[in-house]
């Protein structure tokens, strides 16, 4: 039981840090041969393995939304007495404001596999992929 309180804290504190641009904080929660996961048609979109190309997609996001806000909405934690592997499904609301104010608002939910303690699979599913998502990257 205490595992799902930790995971749960952690993933909010992901998330928290995420909103601040605290790239070292959030890279820090990956596994080395961690792989992420980003749907659409947008700059940011496919696969992306390995620490270093998630820090680099990390960076490339901060860089295009100065401000982000999750409101996390759900924390689903599979096991509550897997610390070291786990599988945590959050659902949230967020908002993102580009560098020339444009604000998009949109829902999701991520998918997190841990192992090894660390972050090893994060893969978004992001439930309004139409014209306002891709005018937010520029990619229309």
């Amino acid at each position: 039981m205490i595992a799902g309180y930790i995971i749960r804290k952690a993933v909010k504190d992901g998330f928290e840090a995420t909103n601040q641009h605290d790239l070292p904080k959030v890279v820090s929660a990956y596994h080395d041969d961690a792989t992420l996961i980003m749907p659409g048609e947008i700059p940011l979109s496919g696969t992306f393995k390995g620490k270093a190309a998630i820090e680099g997609w990390y960076r490339k996001w901060f860089d295009q939304f100065p401000s982000i806000h999750f409101d996390i909405k759900d924390i689903f934690v599979k096991s509550i007495f897997g610390l070291r592997t786990n599988t945590v499904v959050v659902h949230y609301d967020y908002q993102e404001t580009t560098r020339d104010g444009r604000v998009g608002k949109n829902s999701g939910v991520t998918v997190i596999e841990i192992k090894e303690g660390k972050v090893f699979l994060y893969k978004d599913f992001i439930f309004d992929q139409g014209e306002n998502f891709k005018l937010m990257w520029g990619a229309v």
